[in-house]
């Protein structure tokens, strides 16, 4: 230091943390309706399943595995997911939820579907097919749901670049997603047990609390 600068108290600059490169610039991502390889969604199901024993592990591991996609295979993640919960918004599978979990909302019956979806490709073409099958997933449960599946994916785009995935979904171009379903008329009742009994009798007889 000069004797100037040791007088006149000479500032040393500090150096600009540098922002980060999400905010730095826009992202540049074109909108995409393209679902994710359906063979590639039930491999990382699978895992999933193989590799956890719970809800909390499983949606840990499955932002694992998000992680290692390209950001349009991450939304082709939850695309397929909105697929799959289209597939199956049905009178039948609605009965099934309701004998499960003993009443069913709208909100429960996505979360209900959201749940068969995390529980691998077997068990939903089986339900796909024949609801009651589910019979073979029941546990010492008092709800059968799985909310946090449905966000997984929005989760980690948002994790990699600081953006909402639904500004670079398609949907325009997509035509199975929630706000698409086709309404149907129910074929059973609540206010009659024996209507639901005849459409989900295994788990009616193993859970039905009248």
């Amino acid at each position: 230091m000069g004797i100037f600068d040791w007088l006149f108290g000479k500032k040393e600059s500090k150096p600009q943390a540098k922002p980060a490169l999400a905010k730095q610039k826009e992202l540049q991502l074109e909108k995409t309706s393209k679902a994710l390889n359906i063979d590639v969604f039930w491999e990382i199901i699978e895992k999933s399943l193989k590799n956890t024993n719970n809800q909390e592990a499983q949606i840990a591991f499955l932002k694992k595995e998000l992680q290692q996609l390209t950001l349009h295979e991450i939304i082709g993640f939850r695309i397929q997911t909105d697929a799959l919960l289209f597939d199956t918004y049905s009178s039948e599978m609605w009965c099934a939820a309701y004998i499960m979990n003993g009443g069913c909302s709208d909100d429960a019956f996505e979360y209900f579907r959201n749940w068969l979806i995390s529980r691998g490709k077997e068990t939903y073409e089986n339900a796909k097919e024949n609801p009651d099958s589910l019979i073979n997933e029941v546990l010492e449960e008092d709800y059968y749901g799985f909310e946090d599946f449905w966000y997984v994916a929005l989760d980690v785009f948002q994790q990699k670049t600081g953006k909402d995935a639904y500004d670079y979904i398609d949907y325009d171009n997509i035509h199975k997603n929630e706000g698409k379903y086709v309404d149907f008329e129910f074929t059973w009742e609540e206010d009659e047990p024996e209507s639901m009994k005849k459409i989900c009798p295994k788990l009616f007889e193993k859970l039905w609390d009248e």
